[in-house]
């Protein structure tokens, strides 16, 4: 497990809840809410005969005044049971104050897959900054070892950070990239050799895709499906008072002078939509919610995604076989999203499970199917079992266990 704050690697049993401290990653750039050590990652084979116990680790960190986001290759010494011999193995990425994205997963092919965030430019305090999620590095970027380009990517890399040959060839580059135009992707989960990702929608339109490579999936231009449908792109870093914009600045509420585009007014013939989204909703729909206050983003239809992990078809809980299951920052609960048997599309309705006042940042199903573990945040903003607004979480930086009893 890795904290976010504390850059310690913790190992805990399942059973009796004990830790044992594994490591600390130095050079740390640890922020309020979204910078610190983010993603972590394990060899496939760690601990077998002939493993070369690896652990990679993502972090954001500091360069002279610059911040950036690494990958970092640690070894993992089975009889001490510490981390050692840090190796940077890709850096440079970007980083910021807000949407890192950070998931690292190992993909089925032996590959390293990592989700960037656009660093919410054209958003909130970072309303004037442009935003790269469709920017795509040059040649000149790359050889230089500038991966600025790579915000609202997600990546595939070798194991020693290089450049896989078999990466998709995008507007005539080929770099880590494998798939673009996201906004806060922080799930990735593989089922068999297949991607899904969760990613965090602006006012509404979380979504849930199934990424391919050389895949457009369209932010800033979309948001969830290309209907038009309560979102329009403002491009309100282009606009010539844009410093004036912050003081007054609503996401849905686009002033004249901020340049606007209909989703469907954007072509690209790589576009995927969304296998599902939390939630579409139409053009009339009233985002000025006095429920949630100055937290107006708490009762917008979205659920703010955190993370998705698969539940298997053959697993012990009844109804559940074949789901994806998504944990919500916002609501402090886990849904359900039923796959198709081809597990390539959804079906159905989504299910909500296990609401407590919590912050659920990650799950984790037991290998025998019938434990349901969720890591939460220690502080931050959720919608209490009544639907209000709290800044108290119920069980802040913990594991809550969900076990299922015949």
């Amino acid at each position: 497990m890795t904290e976010r704050e504390g850059s310690r690697i913790t190992r805990i049993n399942p059973q009796t809840g004990e830790k044992s401290l594994v490591g600390v990653v130095r050079g740390v750039k640890v922020g309020p809410q979204h910078e610190g050590v983010l993603g972590i990652a394990l060899d496939p084979d760690l601990g077998k005969p002939g493993s070369k116990n690896n652990v990679y680790v993502a972090h954001t960190y500091m360069d002279g005044n610059r911040e950036h986001a690494r990958i970092v290759r640690f070894r993992y010494d089975p009889e001490t049971k510490k981390i050692t011999d840090p190796q940077p193995i890709l850096s440079n990425m970007p980083a910021g104050d807000d949407h890192n994205g950070g998931r690292l997963r190992f993909g089925p092919d032996g590959k390293l897959y990592y989700s960037i965030g656009e660093q919410g430019h054209n958003q909130g305090a970072n309303l004037c900054k442009p935003n790269d999620a469709q920017r795509l590095p040059t040649k000149a970027e790359l050889e230089a070892g500038d991966h600025a380009a790579y915000a609202g990517k997600v990546l595939r890399l070798n194991t020693d950070g290089s450049i896989p040959e078999d990466n998709p060839d995008i507007g005539g580059i080929k770099s880590h990239i494998y798939t673009y135009g996201h906004r806060n992707p922080q799930g990735l989960v593989f089922v068999g050799d297949l991607l899904f990702e969760a990613e965090h929608g602006p006012s509404s339109d979380d979504e849930i895709n199934l990424l391919q490579a050389g895949g457009n999936y369209g932010w800033p231009h979309v948001a969830g499906f290309q209907d038009d449908q309560a979102y329009a792109y403002g491009n309100w870093s282009a606009a010539p008072d844009c410093q004036k914009l912050m003081k007054g600045y609503f996401p849905t509420d686009i002033p004249a002078s901020v340049p606007q585009h209909k989703e469907t007014d954007w072509k690209a013939e790589n576009f995927r939509e969304p296998v599902k989204t939390f939630y579409t909703v139409p053009n009339n729909y009233n985002f000025h919610d006095g429920r949630c206050g100055d937290m107006a983003y708490l009762c917008w239809p979205t659920i703010a995604p955190s993370s998705i992990v698969y539940y298997p078809a053959n697993g012990p809980i009844p109804g559940w076989g074949n789901s994806l299951l998504v944990t919500s920052l916002k609501n402090g609960a886990l849904y359900r999203v039923p796959l198709n048997a081809d597990g390539k599309t959804a079906q159905g309705d989504v299910t909500k499970y296990f609401h407590t006042s919590n912050r659920y940042r990650v799950a984790l199903v037991s290998p025998d199917g019938k434990t349901i573990y969720i890591a939460t945040d220690v502080r931050g903003n959720v919608l209490d079992n009544a639907g209000q607004p709290i800044n108290v979480m119920e069980n802040p930086g913990s594991i809550i266990a969900f076990t299922y009893g015949d």
